[in-house]
């Protein structure tokens, strides 16, 4: 799995960072999504999928 983020998609909610804190991280000046991690690990996969869908600016997009 492959994650890239869209920053100007973005709206800082910080779901993404609650549920997958090892791959999301925000910026502290206006709270957009950071990516640590482009190719987690498998056991985080089904995490960082329930992140991407709960998104609400669907800002996170996952490749095979």
């Amino acid at each position: 799995m492959k994650i890239s983020v869209d920053q100007d998609r973005c709206c800082g909610a910080g779901t993404c960072v609650l549920l997958a804190p090892t791959v999301f991280d925000q910026r502290e000046e206006d709270g957009i999504v950071l990516l640590l991690d482009q190719e987690p690990p498998a056991d985080l996969h089904k995490i960082v999928r329930e992140a991407a869908t709960v998104c609400p600016a669907a800002a996170i997009t996952l490749l095979p």
